[in-house]
């Protein structure tokens, strides 16, 4: 490959691993906050205790604000993807761009056409039309999120397509749509983002009540909530992800081996705590393993046959430096997330979930966990397909536009990086801002007041 054509790809690579790594952080709260709205609103409607009316309208700030950095963090892909990837483009267009616009007729629109009411309707509309205003939200969000992963998925386990003429033609839809990695790789990103939202939002409602000294009355009922999402979805998530593993074992087999830092395929293969893996070498340095638990782990089999990256020429394979240790970055936040959801759930049991000062250090220190563990994931899935865009069938270096040039590149990639820091450092001021002051106290609406379900007496306000 000529050397100055290699460099240019590398930077246009960058240029949108840093976009899709910072804008993925938006819709991921988006997805987990929708649903904790939904059961915010839903619990006043169901009891009339007002706190949980002040806690909807606190976190709906907390989700506009992030639903529009979703929206603006995601315009320079499709920007991207005409300038930096047209050969991409133009090759997989009769696929994923009905994909994708299934995503905005569907998803898109739902979100936009009900958001309005979400945010100024509440004065406007009857109580029962706005929370189906906030149900109406949540479930574009997850519409949005199928038709993303479908099409990503696609790439990853491509189905229902054949290559013709130097582009994909769609033969069969239900196939391409429901693709042999999609069911996995939907579950395991959506459960991440529920995930991850709870533990931002106990982040931020330990540091309420830490700011405010116990007094916000708000803060336990949002933190109580979301560590028990935490305590049930954290294991969970673990069961998943040996299931998506399993899957992706079975159709990226070499993506596991980098994974796992297996080089040489094998019986009886251990598990690899920790290395330093060398691919000039084609080998582990400084190797900590588990013997058998490899084959135990990704074939339920402890004679289980594992494939190594000795199965592909060094050419087919991926840099398995930032996959091995994106993966156990994730693996072990994973875990983390399980003992803090163990421990939150021994507190909330003995009534001291609020009180207790270390566990909301904690809280506010696991925050951003689970944005990470998405970031994580995310290399370990996009770095781990290399040298493939759609796997097995379209390389890397045949999807980038042959003009790039190298100084429009390092340009436009100082131009992203100091546009997305500016926009990432007014996100974390009004984030910051909004914490402090914590939530408004406001009257609901007249007629909010109660709105028990049918044949339901109104509960009476919480303790």
């Amino acid at each position: 490959m000529d050397p100055q054509f290699s460099l240019a790809l590398g930077l246009a690579r960058v240029q949108f691993a840093a976009t899709v790594a910072f804008h993925i952080i938006f819709p991921a709260i988006s997805i987990g906050l929708a649903a904790f709205l939904v059961y915010f609103e839903w619990r006043h409607l169901r009891t009339g205790d007002v706190r949980w009316w002040r806690l909807y309208r606190y976190w709906l700030k907390i989700f506009a604000l992030s639903f529009g950095m979703g929206v603006v963090s995601g315009i320079p892909m499709s920007f991207q993807f005409g300038t930096n990837w047209a050969p991409f483009s133009e090759a997989t267009a009769n696929v994923v761009s009905p994909l994708l616009g299934y995503e905005v007729l569907t998803a898109f629109f739902l979100e936009a056409s009900f958001l309005g009411i979400m945010l100024f309707g509440a004065n406007r509309v009857p109580p029962r039309i706005h929370f189906l205003s906030s149900i109406a939200v949540a479930a574009g969000t997850l519409l949005s999120a199928f038709w993303i992963l479908s099409a990503n998925s696609w790439m990853q386990t491509p189905a229902g397509a054949v290559w013709q003429d130097g582009v994909f033609v769609a033969t069969d839809w239900w196939a391409a749509i429901f693709n042999p990695s999609f069911p996995y790789r939907f579950a395991h990103m959506v459960t991440a983002a529920y995930l991850a939202t709870a533990l931002f939002v106990a982040g931020l409602s330990a540091a309420r009540l830490l700011v405010s000294r116990g007094r916000d009355e708000t803060a336990p009922l949002s933190l109580g909530a979301a560590v028990l999402v935490v305590a049930v979805l954290a294991p969970l998530q673990l069961l998943i992800g040996d299931l998506h593993g399993l899957n992706t074992e079975r159709h990226q087999p070499v993506k596991v081996a980098a994974m796992e830092g297996h080089w040489q395929t094998r019986a009886r293969a251990p598990f690899v705590v920790f290395a330093w893996p060398d691919e000039k070498a084609g080998r582990n340095r400084l190797a900590v393993e588990i013997p058998l638990l490899g084959s135990l782990i990704l074939k339920h089999d402890v004679d289980g046959v594992v494939t190594g990256l000795d199965s592909v020429p060094p050419a087919d394979r991926p840099p398995v430096l930032p996959v091995f240790f994106a993966f156990r970055v994730m693996v072990g936040l994973g875990l983390l997330m399980i003992a803090f959801g163990l421990w939150g759930a021994v507190l909330s049991r003995r009534n001291r979930l609020a009180t207790d000062r270390r566990f909301l250090r904690a809280a506010v220190a696991m925050t951003p966990s689970g944005l990470f563990a998405i970031i994580a994931g995310w290399i370990v899935t996009e770095v781990g397909r290399q040298p493939w865009t759609v796997y097995g069938l379209l390389r890397t270096a045949e999807s980038a536009s042959p003009n790039l040039g190298v100084p429009e590149l390092i340009l436009s990639l100082i131009a992203f990086a100091t546009a997305y820091s500016l926009i990432f450092v007014a996100f974390v001021y009004f984030l910051t801002k909004l914490v402090l002051r914590g939530p408004d106290a406001p009257a609901p609406p007249a007629g909010r007041e109660a709105m028990p379900a049918a044949g339901v007496a109104p509960a009476v306000a919480e303790e």
